[in-house]
Formats: structure tokens, C-alpha cells, sequence
């Protein structure tokens, strides 16, 4: 019984806190500007030596890493709204990877995931849609896009670190 009870504490703090809340479109626009800031100080920290740099020569250059976080972005912002696909090629594939050239394509994906955000309307991000055999919000598909692009900013804390740089102070307001 003492387990149970417990079991049923944990099932009902758990559905009622803060782990299921959701953002506000507003809200969610200033999490992607943060993002796209806490970023930019990730490209900007690292020297342009360093854009070519890969911890192991099996995975991607700090370049490549930061390209496939654009990349990422533009498919599943595309996906998820069904807006046109802006690119004509994949940013890992077609931009050079000096530090300037990521930079811009990487602040640009921002900019297209913010702008795209902010011009949809509430009853659109409501909309369910189909994405891998899996029913999901066009705005559960931006959070999607927001994990990913935070997911592989992180991975670049190892590029830096390696290349005796010491990553931004995380930004989490």
C-alpha cells in the first residue's frame, strides 16, 4: 500500500508541475532569440582555426556541426509548418566553412525559425499533423526544431573546450 501511495504521489506531482507547461507563442519567440544569441557567442568564441576542427576524424568539423544545427532547423520549421523549403541545398553541404560564412547561415536559420513563429497564427500552430507515422502540433514541431538546434549547440561545448576555449557562460534567461 506505502507503494502505491507513493507511485500515485509521484504520477500526480509529476502531471501537475512544470514539466508539462507549455510556452505562449510570445514566450516561445524570446526562447528562439535567446537561443540564437547563445549561439552566436558560440561561433563567435571559437577561432576560425577551429571551424575546421573535429575532435575525431569520424564526426563532423565544428563547421559541419554548427550547418547541420541550420540544417536542422530549416527542415523541421519547413516540416512542421509546411512552408517551402527556403534552401536550394543543404547549408552542411553548400557553405564554406569559414567562420563568417557559418556564422551568417547559421544566424539566418534563426531569423527563419523566429519570423516563421512569430507570422503563424495560434489555431495554425494548433494544428495536428503527421511527421514519421507520429501526430504532432506544428508547434510541437517548432519544439522539436528548438531541441535539436540546442542539442547540437551543446555538442560544440567539447570543440571548444579541445581547442582551449572556454565555452560562453549558458545563457537560461
Amino acid at each position: 500500500m506505502k507503494r502505491l501511495s507513493l507511485l500515485l504521489l509521484l504520477v500526480i506531482t509529476f502531471a501537475g508541475s512544470s514539466v508539462y507547461a507549455q510556452f505562449t507563442q510570445s514566450e516561445f519567440v524570446k526562447e528562439w532569440q535567446r537561443a540564437k544569441d547563445y549561439t552566436k557567442a558560440y561561433l563567435d568564441a571559437m577561432p576560425e582555426d577551429g571551424y575546421a576542427f573535429k575532435p575525431t576524424p569520424e564526426i563532423r568539423s565544428f563547421a559541419q556541426q554548427m550547418l547541420h544545427l541550420s540544417d536542422g532547423t530549416y527542415f523541421l520549421i519547413c516540416n512542421g509548418t509546411g512552408i517551402k523549403m527556403p534552401l536550394s541545398q543543404p547549408n552542411e553541404k553548400g557553405v564554406a566553412p569559414t567562420k563568417e560564412a557559418v556564422t551568417k547561415a547559421v544566424m539566418d536559420s534563426y531569423d527563419f525559425a523566429i519570423s516563421t513563429l512569430q507570422a503563424m497564427t495560434p489555431a495554425q500552430l494548433a494544428e495536428t499533423i503527421k511527421f514519421h507515422d507520429q501526430d504532432i502540433t506544428r508547434f510541437g514541431m517548432i519544439g522539436k526544431a528548438f531541441e535539436h538546434q540546442t542539442h547540437h549547440r551543446g555538442q560544440t561545448t567539447i570543440y571548444l573546450r579541445l581547442k582551449g576555449v572556454t565555452p560562453p557562460a549558458e545563457k537560461l534567461f
